[in-house]
């Protein structure tokens, strides 16, 4: 064993974290479905999402025949809803093409939707205690840091380096508690501001230590300013606190979720307004808000229509569309800002 895996699995011994959610009965479902939660979350976010699937969902099977719709709605709010639509699509995928049971090779974890080289080869090694180099945020962290690795990882040439450095290190033994440690060590000490590289028990060897400029690594990614769009959110809303929703095609932003319908100028909403011939009481605008994403913000305005009543002709429902009551829980996955305007309505 390297002398760094041998820290890296004493420090573990004494300060690693051995009682998360999916660190008990251990099982591939758990640890897979704990590891595409945790891909840009942190822990502490994703513990109650794990537990609220894990009691609705006990099994993979209950997952994968869950109706999508019951899926997002307990996704709402741990954000990146790709996960959320791959995971239910990777436990059909699992029941389907392998009979319900998790394949235990790479090449096969990574047929899965949503898995790509570094969650199959965590999945692979927590759960069946397999030999693989893991790459997450952590992991990164550390070994540009340790190594002095200069340049954005997201190059391919960085990554190649960093990949051979993370398979140098493997133990021969322990796999899955060097995996878990390596992750605790990024999370909990090798951390992006503040790092506690007193307690770490690489410190005598950190290239990027020894320099005094562990801030510097890993190098950013050149930033770049953020888009800014535009959008009015409608609220049609009845005299019976019903309001019209509308689901969002299964790719893009906000994929699979209900919202508002969402129009990019006042004049695509004009238009809109007079093809359904709405029957209008009044309307009002509510203050401005903006949902920032990682590669825009998204200004929101919202404007509400009051109506006399839903039976109007062309704002019907159909699978994609419906009229909800907005003192009965929703039954889908909401988009943040809508999940905002609803708690607004009901205050």
């Amino acid at each position: 064993m390297s002398d760094f895996s041998l820290r890296i699995l004493n420090w573990y011994d004494q300060y690693g974290r051995k009682n998360l959610p999916w660190q008990h009965d251990i099982s591939p479902y758990r640890v897979w479905l704990s590891e595409v939660m945790l891909q840009q979350t942190q822990v502490k976010t994703v513990i109650p999402y794990f537990e609220a699937f894990t009691e609705q969902f006990p099994t993979l099977e209950a997952l994968a025949n869950a109706p999508e719709d019951e899926v997002l709605k307990l996704w709402s709010g741990l954000g990146y809803y790709a996960r959320a639509r791959n995971l239910h699509k990777a436990a059909k995928q699992v029941c389907d093409d392998f009979a319900g049971d998790f394949p235990d090779n790479r090449e096969a974890m990574e047929s899965l939707a949503g898995v790509g080289r570094s969650t199959a080869a965590a999945i692979l090694s927590l759960a069946f205690e397999q030999s693989h180099a893991i790459l997450d945020g952590n992991v990164k962290r550390v070994l540009t840091r340790f190594h002095a690795v200069e340049g954005w990882t997201g190059k391919a040439a960085i990554l190649k380096q960093l990949w051979g450095l993370a398979e140098q290190h493997l133990p021969e033994t322990r796999h899955r508690d060097y995996t878990q440690a390596m992750m605790d060590l990024g999370a909990t000490l090798c951390t992006r501001s503040k790092p506690r590289c007193n307690d770490c028990p690489l410190q005598a060897d950190c290239v990027a230590y020894a320099q005094g400029n562990m801030g510097d690594y890993p190098t950013p990614k050149k930033k770049k300013s953020l888009a800014e769009k535009h959008t009015i959110m409608l609220i049609l809303k009845t005299s019976k606190n019903e309001v019209f929703m509308q689901k969002r095609p299964p790719t893009g932003i906000w994929g699979g979720l209900w919202c508002f319908p969402q129009f990019d100028t006042q004049q695509d909403l004009d238009d809109y307004l007079q093809t359904q011939q709405l029957d209008t009481l009044a309307s009002q605008q509510l203050a401005p808000f903006t949902h920032v994403f990682s590669h825009f913000r998204l200004h929101i305005q919202p404007l509400i229509i009051a109506l006399e009543s839903p039976l109007i002709a062309g704002v019907m429902e159909d699978e994609h569309s419906l009229w909800y009551n907005i003192h009965a829980e929703f039954e889908g996955g909401l988009a943040t800002p809508v999940q905002k305007l609803l708690d607004a309505l009901t205050a």
